[in-house]
């Protein structure tokens, strides 16, 4: 079973929370606020590379 160290969620105003977690293996986790059993899951890498692409704009036509 792999052991999931979870941050407190990303809340916008009126919309799901978001969790990121991490593991001793080095694999990063997001999942929806209160279905953490639920997650997708890629290394930290990945995710890093994720949120650099989103603060630079690059998923802003989504919202």
């Amino acid at each position: 079973m792999t052991n999931i160290t979870w941050e407190e969620p990303y809340c916008g105003e009126g919309s799901a929370c978001f969790r990121i977690g991490t593991d001793s293996a080095g694999n990063a986790y997001i999942a929806v606020s209160g279905a953490e059993d639920h997650y997708v899951t890629d290394s930290r890498e990945a995710l890093r590379a994720l949120i650099r692409d989103i603060k630079a704009g690059k998923a802003d036509h989504l919202l």
